[in-house]
């Protein structure tokens, strides 16, 4: 496996907005690659996120072990602000 930058940004395309009051579930997918990632907190009250919208997604390795999950990724908006994060 190829070393990945915390800093690398992969763009990606909002796929599945879900609401609730407090949070919003975000998938998106990557531009390039096709492969689907899902957000289940992104704040629904700081963030207008919109199917069809353009986000990215930074993905760092984790160096503990935990549960099979190997990279930490990063949702941004078009700010560079972070939005969320996933275990994968």
């Amino acid at each position: 496996m190829s070393e990945i930058s915390e800093s690398d940004r992969f763009e990606c395309v909002v796929i599945n907005v879900i609401e609730n009051l407090l949070w919003k579930g975000v998938t998106v997918e990557d531009v390039e690659s096709g492969g689907r990632v899902y957000f289940g907190k992104v704040k629904a009250d700081e963030n207008e996120i919109n199917p069809g919208d353009t986000l990215y997604v930074g993905a760092k390795p984790i160096t503990y072990d935990l549960e099979e999950k190997e990279m930490e990724i990063t949702l941004y908006n078009t700010d560079n602000e972070k939005i969320d994060w996933t275990l994968i």
